[in-house]
C-alpha cells in the first residue's frame, strides 16, 4: 500500500478518512496537521509539499493558471456565508453598501477567500465599485503577481484589528480574513481578541441583519460560497488515474458514516445553522451540485483581477479525470 500525506482542516465529516476507517482504494494515509490549515496552503502551492491537502478555492484557480502542478477532486469541506463578515469603525459614517466607495478596507490578503466573496457580492446585490476601494492587507497572497493597483500593504506591524479600532481603516473583514488573526499565514499564527460590540468606539456590523440577508442571497441565486476544496499533486494523478475517483470516494463515506453517528449536522454547530438556512446539505460535493457557486467564484476572480478567464469552457477540465456523482 502506497502512502498519501494529507492535511485538512478539523472536520468531523472527514475525520474517519484521517483516521482510517473509510480507506482510499490502494493508499494508506499518513495525516499531516496544520493548524491553522491556511497555513498548509502556501506550502502546498509553492513547494508541493505534501500529497493530499486542502485548498482555497480561488488560490487553486490562481496557481492552475500558474501552472502549479496540482488538480483538484470536487469535494468542498467548508462553505460560509459572508454578509456578517463586514464590519465598520466607529465613527466611519458608513451606513450602506456603497458608502464603502473610495474607503479603505482591510482583509488579510486580496485573494482571500471570504475578500473574493465579500466584494462579489457587494458588486452584484449592491453596485459597490470595489476597484474604487483601498483593500489594506497584511499579508502575502499565496500566489503572488495578482495585485491590483488599489491594494495597500501594512507596514508598521500593527494588525488590521489595530487599524479598526484606531479609525485608521473604515472597515475590515472578520476572523481569519481579517480582525480575528495576527502574524503571517503558518503554523502557530497568533490568534486575537475579535473587536468587542456595544461601546461608542467599537466597530458595527455592515448588516446587521446578516443572517436573513444571506439565506435569501443564496435562495434566490443558488450561490453558496466555497471555502475549500481538496488539491492532489499531479505526478500521482498520472501515476494513477484513478486516484481522483478513489479519493472522492473516500470523503464522501466519510461524510456517510459522520452523519450516521451524528445527523443533522450536530457534531457542527455552524453547519448545522447553515443546513436549516439553505434546506439542504451544508457541504455538498460534486461539480453539478455546485455549478452555481462554482461559476459565481470564476467570475468573482476574474472581475477582481486573480486570474484572466471567466468562462471555461466545461468545469469538468478544474478537476481531475473522475467519477464524482453528487454526495
Amino acid at each position: 500500500m502506497d502512502k498519501l500525506t494529507v492535511v485538512l482542516g478539523d472536520y468531523p465529516h472527514a475525520q474517519p478518512l484521517l483516521d482510517g476507517d473509510v480507506e482510499i482504494n490502494g493508499y494508506t494515509v499518513e495525516p499531516v496537521e496544520v493548524r491553522p490549515v491556511i497555513g498548509a496552503y502556501r506550502r502546498m502551492i509553492r513547494d508541493l509539499e505534501f500529497d493530499v491537502c486542502e485548498l482555497a478555492p480561488v488560490s487553486y484557480l490562481m496557481a492552475r493558471q500558474e501552472g502549479v502542478a496540482l488538480t483538484a477532486v470536487p469535494v468542498f469541506l467548508n462553505r460560509r456565508f459572508h454578509h456578517g463578515d463586514v464590519q465598520c469603525a466607529a465613527h466611519s459614517g458608513i451606513r450602506v453598501p456603497r458608502d464603502l466607495e473610495g474607503r479603505r478596507v482591510g482583509v488579510r490578503a486580496y485573494s482571500v477567500s471570504t475578500g473574493v466573496w465579500v466584494r462579489g457580492v457587494l458588486h452584484d446585490e449592491y453596485g459597490v465599485d470595489t476597484d474604487s476601494i483601498t483593500w489594506v492587507v497584511d499579508d502575502d497572497d499565496h500566489v503572488e503577481g495578482h495585485v491590483p493597483p488599489n491594494v495597500e500593504r501594512v507596514t508598521d506591524g500593527r494588525s488590521l484589528g489595530d487599524l479598526l479600532r484606531a479609525g485608521e481603516i473604515d472597515a475590515a473583514l472578520t476572523g481569519n480574513a481579517g480582525t480575528g488573526r495576527a502574524g503571517a499565514p503558518r503554523a502557530g499564527w497568533t490568534a486575537t481578541t475579535e473587536p468587542e460590540p456595544g461601546t461608542d468606539d467599537s466597530p458595527y456590523p455592515l448588516f446587521p441583519e446578516a443572517a436573513t440577508l444571506a439565506a435569501d442571497h443564496y435562495l434566490r441565486t443558488g450561490i453558496y460560497p466555497l471555502h475549500s476544496l481538496v488539491a492532489i499533486r499531479s505526478e500521482l494523478l498520472q501515476q494513477d488515474p484513478d486516484l481522483g475517483t478513489n479519493l472522492y470516494a473516500a470523503f464522501a463515506e466519510a461524510k456517510r458514516r459522520h452523519l450516521a453517528a451524528h445527523p443533522d449536522w450536530s457534531a457542527t454547530p455552524r453547519l448545522a445553522r447553515q443546513a436549516r438556512q439553505t434546506g439542504s446539505d451544508p457541504v455538498p460535493y460534486g461539480i453539478t451540485s455546485n455549478e452555481r457557486s462554482l461559476t459565481a467564484m470564476i467570475r468573482f476572480a476574474k472581475d477582481q483581477h486573480l486570474i484572466d478567464t471567466a468562462h471555461p469552457d466545461d468545469l469538468t477540465a478544474l478537476f481531475a479525470t473522475g467519477e464524482y456523482p453528487d454526495a
